[in-house]
């Protein structure tokens, strides 16, 4: 079962949050709480003490900090702070974790690029007909969600519970 919580649910919650980004521009409440709540059942189950939960939780709380400040700033939407502060608890304050908002920022920067490019042609998208969400071609913001899954997703296999469950 603690295989399945670590294989699955981590993954699955953040596929969830890039595709729900995508389409709908918003990154569900529940993809983090979901991702908190396993994070504490799967924690003592791979054998994370107190102390190193309390770690954990500091790592996502300093994420969390600096997001929210980034929030205010208009740099990132409140769902994004929450998703890749609630993911940042699954790395704790490890080698991977820096690895992993590495990678948010890199994957964040190709995914402006393209869209920024995508909107300059919009106008020929909309004439092929090519099934590209109106909001990606007309808005002024960037589904951010995709760039932390898929950086999540980058990243995850050096995370300290990954690296616990195939251990």
């Amino acid at each position: 079962m603690t295989q399945a919580l670590i294989f699955v649910i981590f993954p699955f919650c953040l596929a969830v949050a890039a595709f729900s980004d995508l389409f709908t521009m918003t990154i569900p409440n529940r993809v983090s709480a979901i991702l908190l709540g396993a994070f504490l059942l799967a924690a003592p189950l791979t054998g994370l003490g107190l102390n190193e939960i309390a770690i954990h939780l500091g790592a996502g709380l300093l994420v969390f900090s600096i997001g929210f400040a980034l929030f205010a700033l208009n740099v990132m939407g409140g769902g994004d702070v929450k998703v890749l502060s609630a993911s940042a608890v699954w790395f704790g304050f490890t080698a991977s974790l820096l690895e992993y908002i590495i990678l948010v920022s890199f994957f964040g920067g190709l995914l402006t690029v393209a869209i920024v490019m995508l909107r300059g042609k919009s106008t020929q998208i909309y004439a092929a007909g090519l099934p590209v969400p109106t909001h990606i071609l007309s808005g002024n913001k960037v589904p951010y969600g995709i760039a932390i899954g898929a950086a999540a997703f980058a990243a995850y296999p050096s995370s300290p519970l990954m690296l616990a469950a195939l251990g």
